[in-house]
């Protein structure tokens, strides 16, 4: 099996040949859990990015190195940082893609820095406010997208962990609001929590499994 590439500047060099000046890469955390909401991370990195040894995809990474990234992506000065967030209501509300289209919007929109560009990370997102390329598996390919996604992966786990202080029967710290063997036991036995997502087929089959 070929050596996994780490991510790096290539897309966002092309993006500034093409004429955009600020690039940005948008990437999400959080459509597959059971509960909690979606969160979306967007980041505008200097041109010759230096200082953040191991950004990568936020999956190849330990919670201590992407907690470690998080802090050392807001601190800088030349690296600007936002989250955008839609919640367990509107991920019913909405369906769950175009909750996260929301939540990728509000990132973007939420930048100091309006960027004129997007690379996200996936497939093509509806209501972005600037043009955009989606690129599969981009957050393993394009430094930008890797910081985005290690945004949104520590906002999301930072309130699942906050949840699971108001919620503890649920054991969200650990998982996070998937489906786990935990998870599922802890629905059966206690039902959904105001967290939960009923218009997931798990969520929604447990409520009507409860007895009267």
């Amino acid at each position: 099996m070929a050596e996994r590439s780490h991510p790096d500047m290539s897309f966002e060099t092309e993006a500034r040949a093409s004429g955009f000046l600020h690039v940005a890469g948008v990437d999400e955390a959080g459509r597959g859990p059971l509960a909690g909401p979606v969160v979306a991370g967007a980041a505008i990195l200097p041109e010759h990015l230096e200082g953040l040894p191991g950004l990568n995809d936020s999956k190849q990474l330990t919670a201590a190195k992407r907690e470690a990234l998080f802090a050392a992506l807001l601190e800088r000065a030349d690296v600007h940082c936002s989250v955008g967030i839609a919640s367990t209501e509107e991920i019913d509300r909405l369906n769950i893609l175009r909750a996260t289209h929301l939540a990728m919007a509000r990132a973007v929109e939420g930048l100091s820095l309006r960027p004129d560009f997007c690379l996200v990370d996936g497939l093509p997102v509806k209501g972005l406010p600037v043009p955009h390329r989606a690129i599969v598996k981009g957050d393993g390919r394009s430094l930008s997208i890797a910081a985005a996604s290690v945004l949104a992966k520590v906002t999301r786990d930072r309130m699942m962990t906050e949840a699971d202080a108001e919620f503890p029967q649920y054991g969200f710290a650990k998982h996070k609001g998937y489906g786990t063997k935990v998870h599922m036991e802890a629905l059966r036995k206690h039902g959904p929590c105001p967290l939960h997502r009923r218009s997931f087929a798990p969520v929604s089959q447990m409520e009507l499994s409860l007895p009267e």
